[in-house]
């Protein structure tokens, strides 16, 4: 797979396809190959005839993985998305991320809207517009990544990221640094009333990790919220490939040949 490098860290990518561009982010403790290639999301999207490009975030999948936190401060990994873009002469590309490429996302939707068309945000919620996650809840998490024990003794929402973490492959001492930076995503929520662009909240009925993302779509003009069957972690399943393709047939329509 070919990769850049995006200030200092090696990014893994795949491109194929033909225009539009749309780029895929995926959430934490996963990779490309997790959540858009195993579940036929990255195939569906190419056969619908648009250019599908996903990266591997870094600290994730064959992607660079620094073990120091500052590595991934200051907005690092919504950077690698539009470093990936310049790299490959993309001006401006729609855009779906999920959990984490989600919150990546909503950061970029935020920070350098002229780049983007439009936007999936799916396994994310209101937190996104009402506060981040607890800085606790990541401390925990990254004390599950660390422990010896599995992070017996930490929270479920930890243990379960660690259990997942270890069965997906990745490297714990990295994804422990991500939740470690002190400024993970920096964006003002407000600017997310600002967005014009079609934007598109999809997330698992049972996501009980995210909870509801009514406030968010209600935030963002003209969004729409459409839940799929599952949680945070089997809302990826056959549902979810149908109504993306649906909203961008609408919202980003593959020009006639």
């Amino acid at each position: 797979m070919p990769e850049f490098d995006s200030n200092g860290v090696s990014i893994n990518y795949v491109v194929e396809g033909a225009d539009p561009p749309i780029v895929l982010v995926h959430g934490f403790a996963s990779s490309l190959q997790g959540n858009w290639r195993a579940p036929g999301i990255f195939d569906a999207l190419v056969k619908s005839g648009r250019r599908v490009i996903a990266l591997d975030c870094r600290g994730h999948g064959r992607s660079g993985k620094p073990h120091d936190p500052e590595a991934y401060a200051d907005n690092a990994m919504p950077n690698d998305v539009i470093a990936l873009m310049d790299h490959l002469g993309i001006a401006k590309a729609d855009l779906l991320g999920y959990s984490m490429g989600g919150i990546i996302s909503a950061t970029l939707l935020a920070t350098c809207p002229e780049r983007l068309g439009a936007v999936i945000l799916a396994g994310v919620g209101d937190a996104l517009v009402l506060g981040a996650m607890p800085r606790e809840q990541s401390e925990s998490i990254a004390r599950a990544m660390e422990s010896s024990d599995g992070g017996q003794s930490e929270t479920e929402i930890a243990r379960n990221f660690r259990i997942f973490a270890e069965r997906t492959g990745n490297d714990l001492a990295a994804l422990a640094a991500t939740q470690r930076t002190p400024r993970r995503h920096n964006y003002d929520p407000a600017k997310l009333g600002q967005v014009r662009q079609p934007v598109l909240v999809l997330i698992g009925e049972g996501d009980t990790l995210v909870g509801s993302a009514d406030k968010l779509a209600a935030t963002i003009p003209g969004a729409a919220c459409v839940k799929v069957p599952g949680d945070h972690l089997t809302a990826l399943g056959p549902a979810f490939a149908p109504v993306v393709l649906k909203f961008l047939a609408e919202a980003s329509p593959v020009p006639a040949a």
